[in-house]
């Protein structure tokens, strides 16, 4: 059981959400990064699937009654474990009695906590996502709550090579919308040209942008009809609002734009006042770009002992504090010395 002592900003449990409802009026909603949910997961032997907390802004803080193995993905997070900073991006040994503090996320906007196990709350619809816009699945974390934690696997350690890097600004891929033809002809061109600014209005469901207006040539209103997640909705206002995990299963605004499904993490990970641009591609770069994140969970998520695990994390904690320059960490016969320079 894990006890949760603050919730921190706004923490939800997310797993790859509800998809094959859209047609009943259920958004599939699920993770707003589902690739960093998925490495969080493999990291500690889950499914894919198994759901997460998605943390927001700040993250929470956490108590737990027995041993653990937890991984942190997504934004870079100011984590420690009993005092001792906790480095992302691997599997984490965590004993019983120990407290998990998440603190403020320092670059991008949402992070991934998976247990070993994965954590249990009775699904709606097959999926234990928390559905901010409906109102399904289980509500955001409270102080005092308890999570549940199921029976873990066999648990090998990994760590993710390479993990992604968000900061304030990016670059999304896309391609044209099915209502590209309901704007002037210039607006495709000034959607790639300018540069937007996400709004503070901006949550789970879409990103609201402020930039270049977008002139529509047709003035009526468009039927509702079935939206996905990377939608690029252009309202009367003429300012673009890109869809995100949590949207409606119907849209009325016209849709100039898509963005690919492999920049689609990259969106859920912009904080308000983020900068960003749009830029072409065409169907068979999009699927090799989305081939090429599936091919990644397979090739970067790499095994580990606990020596190398350790010694990870004494990285973290040089990078942390500079007056740490030399130090070793032992596990059996095996001894790693680690040298930062200045």
């Amino acid at each position: 059981m894990i006890q949760v002592l603050e919730p921190g900003f706004f923490t939800t449990l997310q797993d790859l959400g509800r998809p094959g409802f859209g047609h009943l009026g259920v958004p599939t909603a699920g993770a707003a990064d589902s690739f960093s949910l998925r490495v969080a997961n493999h990291l500690v032997g889950n499914p894919d699937a198994a759901a997460a907390l998605e943390m927001t802004s700040q993250g929470a803080t956490l108590a737990f009654d027995a041993p653990a193995y937890v991984a942190l993905t997504g934004a870079e997070v100011d984590a420690t474990l009993d005092g001792q900073p906790l480095p992302m991006h691997q599997t984490i040994a965590v004993p019983a009695g120990a407290v998990l503090r998440s603190g403020r996320i320092r670059t991008g906007l949402r992070c991934y906590l998976a247990v070993a196990g994965g954590i249990v709350v009775p699904k709606v619809m097959g999926s234990a996502s928390a559905d901010t816009l409906a109102g399904l699945g289980p509500p955001a974390l409270t102080a005092g709550m308890q999570l549940e934690t199921g029976a873990p696997a066999q648990i090998t350690g990994f760590y993710l090579r390479a993990p992604p890097r968000y900061g304030d600004s990016a670059t999304l891929r896309i391609m044209p919308g099915p209502q590209e033809d309901w704007f002037d002809a210039a607006a495709p061109g000034q959607l790639l040209e300018s540069e937007y600014r996400v709004l503070p209005q901006s949550d789970r469901s879409g990103l609201r942008l402020e930039g270049k207006i977008l002139a529509r040539n047709r003035r009526e209103e468009l039927k509702s009809m079935g939206v996905v997640a990377g939608s690029v909705q252009v309202p009367g206002s003429g300012q673009p609002i890109v869809l995100l995990a949590n949207h409606g299963a119907t849209g009325g605004y016209p849709v100039i734009a898509n963005v690919i499904s492999a920049d689609l993490p990259v969106l859920g990970q912009l904080a308000a006042g983020a900068r960003l641009r749009f830029a072409p591609l065409n169907r068979a770069e999009a699927l090799a770009l989305l081939r090429a994140q599936e091919e990644r969970l397979e090739r970067d998520i790499v095994p580990a002992d606990a020596a190398l695990l350790a010694a990870r994390a004494l990285i973290t904690l040089a990078g942390q504090h500079t007056s740490l320059k030399q130090a070793a960490v032992s596990a059996g016969d095996r001894r790693i010395r680690i040298r930062r320079g200045n």
